[in-house]
């Protein structure tokens, strides 16, 4: 370097386009998930005619600010992500994307789409989707670093997706948005707690405390997992209860839910156990394992199992959601109670949008979780 030159710091290996750091930023497989479970909660809200303009409007604003708040969430994180060895390839710690970016490019994203919802769709949505993104950033995200009463806060704001698919098609809440908030809300409670118990390791090196401290945690984990899947299988069949689903959606809920208690409270009891170490994952409710047993460590860092040995799935429960997005006879106009009467289509007569919907949740049901 000659005299008086100065060094201007590059991102990494002169690379071209950034599109896809960007990209992965607002984490689309998780914005899908979002898609879908405010898709169903539209889809049985809606009466008679649906306006498929109203409909794009809300996926879009949806996508634009659940985009900006994952973006944001990351920036925030940043620095606890450069700890995890499952994270620290991220664009935000390994530099690829500068926090003021990242910054940036979360917060336009956001306010893009609290706008699109406000002036496109109808205020209620936009306000439910700004407490949506108000609780995740500022409620969930640092309370991760305190407490594990950080799990049933982050729950809330995952749970209201459908609830703002419900508010976009009825114009107003009902007792049936806090229905879909329930399951959604239970859903994820042994969701979180199964994939913290994988990475108990990794999170503790980073400081992050989903599960409750000390080795009883992990028996208290099991207990608040089996006692959410056990609650979750009542809540699971109220929409049928209530005359939103038929006779098939509670069939499918009551045979699918009731696996989940069983995974529940075998990640309790701590049974199976892995061979050659006393591990007890609860690989029925979120984990898939590959043969690569026992988990091994890796020489090079002692926070996290070998990336090989495991790969988390959705939970059991996602079949649930699946069937939910079968209307009774009901809305259609005719006699319910008949498994031959349910309707498959989209409201207003189009079988696409229906089709795609449910293709959409059964497609989900099969993305790993990262």
């Amino acid at each position: 370097m000659t005299p008086g030159a100065i060094a201007i710091p590059v991102g990494k290996a002169g690379e071209g386009s950034r599109s896809p750091d960007f990209l992965a930023l607002t984490k689309p497989r998780v914005i899908l998930m979002v898609l879908v479970t405010t898709s169903v909660g539209f889809h049985l809200g809606s009466v008679g005619a649906v306006d498929p303009l109203v409909f794009f409007h809300t996926l879009i604003g949806i996508a634009l600010s659940a985009a900006g708040v994952l973006t944001l969430n990351q920036f925030f994180e940043r620095d606890v992500d450069a700890r995890m060895a499952r994270t620290r390839s991220r664009p935000l710690p390994d530099g690829r994307i500068q926090p003021a970016e990242a910054l940036a490019f979360g917060t336009t994203l956001t306010l893009a789409g609290l706008a699109c919802l406000a002036i496109m769709v109808n205020w209620p949505s936009a306000m439910v989707t700004a407490i949506t993104a108000a609780s995740y950033l500022f409620a969930y995200t640092p309370l991760k670093r305190r407490s594990s009463l950080c799990v049933l806060v982050g729950a809330v704001p995952g749970a209201l997706p459908p609830v703002i698919g419900w508010i976009v098609a009825r114009g107003e809440f009902g007792f049936a948005a806090w229905v879909f908030f329930a399951i959604l809300f239970l859903w994820q409670l042994p969701h979180t707690l199964a994939i913290a118990f994988v990475y108990r390791a990794d999170y503790a090196c980073a400081g992050l405390h989903f599960l409750p401290r000390g080795e009883s945690g992990r028996d208290s984990a099991g207990r608040q997992a089996a006692a959410s899947c056990t609650a979750l299988m009542a809540v699971g069949l109220l929409p049928t209860l209530v005359g939103m689903t038929g006779s098939l959606y509670f069939l499918g809920a009551l045979i699918l839910g009731a696996g989940l208690p069983t995974c529940g409270l075998r990640f309790a009891s701590g049974r199976p156990r892995m061979p050659g170490t006393s591990c007890s994952p609860p690989w029925c409710i979120s984990p898939r394992f590959s043969p690569s047993w026992p988990w091994t460590r890796s020489a090079s860092d002692p926070c996290w199992p070998a990336p090989s040995t495991f790969r988390p799935s959705r939970p059991l429960h996602v079949g649930i959601t699946s069937i939910s997005a079968l209307r009774p006879a009901s809305h259609a106009g005719a006699a319910p109670g008949r498994l031959d009467r349910l309707r498959f289509d989209w409201p207003g007569g189009r079988p696409l949008l229906g089709l795609g919907v449910h293709t959409a949740l059964l497609t989900i049901s099969l993305l790993p979780i990262r």
